[in-house]
Formats: structure tokens, C-alpha cells, sequence
């Protein structure tokens, strides 16, 4: 599990096949303090398992579904990448809970200064706008931000300064493929809407629609 909060960049020093996926070796900008072989680690918001770790360097595998899932596949030599380390129960939630299991991949539609900030929209992947909310969390590339707009085709995010030296969104240009990983609150409030009594008699909850829109939670 992770927060969303990058600890900083990594660069793609090799990739080559490797057992129908991808083996990647990856340099941190940043120090790995007790690492453990085995860790998770996440890569452009993409939960891996980090081996073969020295000094700031590591290795990961990347599996055939991740490929076709993400962005990973499109990396190459020389690429940076967002970094996060696995959180544990000491560490502050700066962010919101991400899984780094990404749901879909969408291209960045408009890039537009306003002072220091930058306001991006994201096509809205196939499937997903529903779970989609003005203010909600949203991880892109695995950076926690919060949706500032959404209509059926786009949402939009703004980006403060900082987020953008210490990420690869201040690289993003038009067209730039992210990883997207929604809020899994609303996935888990959607299957427990949809989900029947264990006898099968399929009694409808008192949470629902009506319910959710009465107390402030849906618009």
C-alpha cells in the first residue's frame, strides 16, 4: 500500500526481456535506507517488487499484465520514472490510500499556466468516470492530487510548483500517456451496493443510491 506522495525520480538504466515480461533496472535520485530484497516499491504508481538492490539501484520485473495495463511498456532507456517506497503504520498519510494496482492508462488533453500552478485535463478512461469526483482523490502516475473538475469526456488536476520539480508531470506534454489509479472507496462502495445477501434472497441494503445522495456523498 502506498500514499501517493513521491519520494522522488528514478531512471531507467536497463530493459530488456525477460519470461514473457520486462526486467527493469532502475537508479534512485534518493537513498534507500534499510532496504529489504522483496519490498514493494512503486514505479509510475505501478506496485512492484524491488530485488537485486544496491545502493541506490534495484531491479524489478514487470509482468506481462502490467505492460498491457500501464505505461511501463512505453519506458525506455534513460527514463524517469515516480518512485514511491511501500508505507508502513509509523509513516503520515500526506496523501490518500493507493494500492499501486493501476486501472487504466488515459493521454493528457491540455496543459495550461496559471501563475506557479498548471492546470492539466486527462481524458476520462473508458468505464471509470464514475469513480471520478470533484474534490476526490485520484493517483496519475502514482501522485495523490485532487480532482478539481469533471465532465463526461475530461477531469482536470492542479498541479502546485512543487509537485511539478519533483515529478515527471512537469515533463508531461500533450498527448502523454499516464497511469491511473482511481479512489478504491468508491470501488468498494459500488460492489458493496451491488452485492446480495449470502442466503440469495437479494434484500436490498439500506445504503444506497438515495441514501448516498441524501447525506452529501453523491451530487
Amino acid at each position: 500500500m502506498f500514499t501517493g506522495i513521491i519520494l522522488g525520480q528514478g531512471r531507467i538504466l536497463e530493459k530488456r526481456p525477460a519470461g514473457g515480461g520486462m526486467l527493469f533496472a532502475v537508479a534512485a535520485d534518493f537513498d534507500l535506507p534499510d532496504p529489504e530484497e522483496g519490498e514493494s516499491i512503486a514505479v509510475n504508481g505501478v506496485c512492484l517488487t524491488a530485488k537485486e538492490i544496491s545502493g541506490r539501484r534495484f531491479v524489478v520485473d514487470v509482468s506481462p499484465e502490467s505492460l498491457k495495463r500501464t505505461n511501463l511498456g512505453n519506458l525506455a532507456v534513460g527514463s524517469v520514472v515516480n518512485l514511491e517506497r511501500a508505507l508502513r503504520l509509523s509513516d503520515r498519510l500526506g496523501g490518500h490510500m493507493v494500492s499501486g494496482h493501476v486501472d487504466a492508462t488515459t493521454p493528457m488533453l491540455t496543459r495550461q499556466p496559471l501563475g506557479d500552478f498548471v492546470l492539466f485535463s486527462f481524458q476520462v478512461p473508458a468505464g471509470f468516470g464514475k469513480y471520478i469526483i470533484e474534490k476526490g482523490s485520484i493517483a496519475i502516475d502514482g501522485i495523490s492530487l485532487t480532482v478539481n473538475s469533471i465532465d463526461a469526456k475530461a477531469f482536470s488536476v492542479s498541479i502546485i510548483p512543487h509537485t511539478l520539480g519533483v515529478t515527471t508531470l512537469g515533463e508531461l506534454k500533450q498527448g502523454s500517456v499516464v497511469n491511473i489509479e482511481v479512489d478504491l472507496i468508491g470501488k468498494y462502495v459500488e460492489k458493496l451496493l451491488s452485492a446480495k445477501d449470502a442466503d440469495g434472497g437479494g434484500a436490498q441494503s439500506r445504503i444506497n443510491s438515495a441514501f448516498l445522495a441524501e447525506h452529501g456523498f453523491l451530487k
